[in-house]
């Protein structure tokens, strides 16, 4: 499908029930200070930041919900680094408890646009069914695998995660059955989840329009301004990835 073509309302698939309905109850908790394990009384959640539109969201959602977020941030080798840069500035304005970035060179291998500089980043638009060359082999089972090790020693209740329906026009493990999977998984393979208190994944935006979490981001308060998107490794978004193409077309639809 042609980014141009893409539709406000375009839902690409439904994500099981088991992660879908999942809803973050509000909570009234006075502020503890940074570091210290959750309790009854105060349910954390650990958010994947990227210093993407989305994950900023997701991580607006949850905080809004009165959970203590931790954010966590991967520097990966990808070449548009310029999104930790942005994470960093979001974790303040975000209110984030505390923030995380750790690094994991998975451009050592490269097999993706975003981690080695000899694949072109495409912009020639997104294709439903095809997996894009900005794919990186198996960057989220390693990023969600990370956020469950923090979310264990934290005592953490949810992962948020920031994925949506454009990106399952392509990518395998932002898919339904792959968070279906991963959820199974983390019951057990941790300590926690075979007491019974494995940390749920939670994906806020999976059925919704780039519309639509822009609409939700300025409602939340999200500085918009500060998240990046650009796959291109410059200091300014490149206009023309389709990355830019499609974060530029929401904002034109949501009236930015």
């Amino acid at each position: 499908m042609a980014i141009g073509r893409l539709r406000e309302d375009v839902h690409l698939y439904n994500l099981p029930k088991r992660l879908a309905n999942q809803t973050l109850a509000p909570v009234s908790i006075p502020h503890q200070p940074t570091g210290r394990r959750s309790t009854a009384r105060q349910p954390t959640a650990i958010a994947l930041l990227s210093g993407g539109l989305d994950s900023a969201t997701a991580a607006a959602l949850a905080i809004e919900a009165g959970y203590r977020v931790i954010g966590l941030s991967l520097d990966y080798g990808q070449r548009h680094r310029r999104e930790l840069q942005a994470a960093a500035e979001l974790a303040p304005l975000l209110g984030l408890a505390e923030h995380h970035t750790i690094a994991v060179n998975l451009a050592a291998w490269g097999g993706s646009a975003l981690t080695d500089t000899a694949i072109a980043v495409p912009s020639a638009g997104v294709e439903a069914g095809i997996i894009p060359s900005t794919y990186v082999p198996g960057r989220n089972t390693v990023f969600i695998a990370l956020a469950l090790s923090l979310a264990e020693a934290r005592g953490a209740q949810k992962l948020v995660l920031g994925v949506n329906a454009v990106d399952y026009s392509g990518y395998p493990d932002c898919r339904p059955d792959y968070l279906e999977a991963f959820q199974t998984l983390a019951e057990l393979a941790s300590k926690a989840g075979r007491e019974g208190r494995a940390a749920q994944l939670w994906a806020p935006l999976v059925s919704w329009s780039k519309t639509r979490i822009v609409q939700e981001a300025r409602r939340l308060g999200v500085p918009i301004e500060r998240t990046w998107s650009c796959y291109e490794g410059g200091e300014r978004p490149c206009g023309v990835c389709d990355s830019c193409r499609i974060r530029d077309a929401a904002l034109l639809a949501a009236g930015v």
